[in-house]
């Protein structure tokens, strides 16, 4: 039998608290960050809080309804989703995770929930992945700039912003991604402890969590640099009001002398 797992990004966030109730279904599993719920049988629906959600064996009208209840409970909501799929396949006495499916040896609703949960997770490093990108391309351009005209071509206050921007998608990836930690329900099971080191491996987390973790570096090393410059700059600037300033009083005192 095979079934289909389909992750998204919706939003920037979404009020985990509110969903099973406004969805009118059954949570499994819930905390202050996800919620676990099953529509029908052999169905389910996750919730982040992250802005994630994740299907199970649902079909796109369906998906299409869940996601239309859950706007109203969702910040920055976006129909440019994106997505991933993998495949299900429950096959008797195999496990195996696979680039394109994962097999499963019974339906189980735990294997199930942590296949979701690590689709959720690359659809979520994909989200923060071009994030990342565009702003170290932002960063080059300033790079550049500052090399071709020995100065930058960015105000203190679009910089402090710049800064702002980073340091808040660090906070988000810290928060929100489980790359290195194993989900609770794998503690006291060896099956799905491996099952989830597996998907982990399929999935490629660890990897594209460390490219964008290194890019992140690079920019903050940026930031930083430009953040000297900016105040060499304004500390030269103040520099030579104080000597005008002393200038001033300096004349000043010759012409009341003289006068």
């Amino acid at each position: 039998m095979t079934y289909k797992v389909v992750a998204y990004n919706v939003a920037s966030s979404i009020a985990i608290k509110n969903c099973a109730s406004a969805l009118n279904l059954k949570p499994l599993f819930s905390d202050s960050d996800e919620v676990f719920l099953e529509y029908g049988q052999h169905q389910f629906v996750y919730v982040f809080q992250y802005g994630m959600l994740s299907f199970f064996n649902m079909e796109a009208q369906e998906i299409s309804n869940v996601m239309a209840t859950l706007k109203d409970y969702s910040k920055g909501f976006t129909k440019k989703a994106i997505a991933e799929d993998i495949d299900v396949i429950i096959s008797k006495d195999k496990t195996e995770v696979r680039f394109d499916a994962v097999v499963l040896p019974f339906f189980n609703q735990e294997m199930i929930r942590l296949v979701m949960l690590n689709a959720s997770q690359s659809v979520a490093l994909e989200r923060y992945g071009n994030i990342s990108e565009a702003l170290l391309e932002e960063t080059n351009n300033h790079t550049e700039y500052l090399e071709a005209h020995g100065k930058l071509n960015i105000s203190g206050q679009k910089l402090k912003k710049f800064i702002g921007k980073v340091l808040n998608l660090k906070n988000k990836i810290s928060e929100n991604l489980y790359i290195f930690d194993a989900p609770d329900i794998t503690w006291e099971d060896e099956q799905l402890n491996n099952l989830n080191i597996e998907l982990k491996k399929g999935f490629d987390l660890k990897d594209r969590y460390h490219l964008i973790h290194d890019r992140l570096e690079i920019i903050k090393e940026n930031l930083e640099l430009f953040k000297d410059i900016m105040d060499h700059k304004e500390s030269s600037r103040l520099e030579w009001i104080i000597i005008l300033l002393i200038l001033v009083e300096v004349v000043d005192m010759f012409l009341l002398k003289f006068i």
